[in-house]
């Protein structure tokens, strides 16, 4: 025959009396009389479990996923209560319950990692703020008068403000503020530097750039950095395209076998 678990007044009116439930529970030994009797208490007290988590609405967590976090919280409590300390379950089971939902607030919807101080002043910061709009009309509160609602330093005060936007992360697509042409945060980033994947080969190359004859040299300079074609630096020169073509052939033929052996020369 299942235990009937009966209700009575307590501070939190939905909490059920479960204390004879729980003295059965601690004498029963592992099996599924003791299964379905840990079914029954945890039942019992889901309803308050889902009203604790309600405190918790609204900071950003789905209701169902608060729930869940609540749930969690009521089958350790009821699974680590020890009807012989001579305590209620009530006052175990509300400080259990909440910290796991604190809890998985905590470690599990920043996005960003913030220290556990920091977060317990963004948290006071927050209700200060939000019983200071009720009083404070038409602007917002300074953080002097935050400081002083929270109980807090102007300094304390000013880190837990800067938390209050770490809690989520910005997207990358979003709009800059004030930007108003579509300019996002993914605009302002920077990117790699093609040119990184040359620098080991400049450096590599310029002195034997350097130990070339000066014509062969201008003609380097003329084909690759001023981007001239064949034709007009033998026009400037004075010399045959074709000649244009063997001299820059040799020197970049000359300096990538220099370059190479300096390569092999090294320990």
């Amino acid at each position: 025959m299942p235990t009937r678990v009966s209700a009575k007044h307590h501070p939190h009116d939905d909490a059920p009396d479960t204390a004879e439930a729980f003295r059965q529970l601690a004498s029963l030994p592992a099996g599924p009389r003791r299964d379905t009797l840990r079914e029954q208490i945890v039942e019992a007290w889901l309803p308050m479990a889902g009203r604790l988590a309600g405190r918790f609405r609204n900071r950003g967590e789905s209701n169902d996923d608060l729930r869940q976090v609540a749930a969690l919280g009521l089958l350790k409590a009821v699974d680590r209560y020890d009807p012989e300390r001579g305590n209620a379950f009530e006052s175990y089971a509300v400080p259990t319950i909440t910290g796991e939902i604190k809890r998985h607030f905590r470690d599990h919807m920043w996005t960003l990692h913030v220290p556990r101080r920091v977060q317990d002043l963004r948290n006071r910061v927050r209700r200060a703020g939000q019983e200071l709009s009720q009083t404070v009309s038409g602007r917002e509160p300074t953080v002097a008068e935050i400081a002083e609602q929270a109980q807090l330093s102007e300094e304390d005060a000013r880190a837990g403000l800067e938390a209050l936007d770490s809690f989520s992360a910005l997207s990358l697509d979003a709009e800059l503020p004030g930007s108003g042409d579509g300019y996002s945060l993914g605009d302002a980033l920077g990117t790699t530097d093609p040119a990184l994947d040359t620098v080991v080969d400049r450096a590599a190359v310029a002195p034997r750039l350097a130990a070339l004859p000066e014509r062969e040299r201008a003609i380097l300079y003329m084909r690759f950095f001023a981007d001239m074609t064949q034709s007009r630096i033998a026009e400037e020169l004075g010399i045959s395209q074709m000649h244009v073509s063997r001299l820059i052939s040799r020197c970049c033929g000359r300096v990538r076998d220099q370059v190479m052996r300096d390569a092999a020369a090294r320990p």
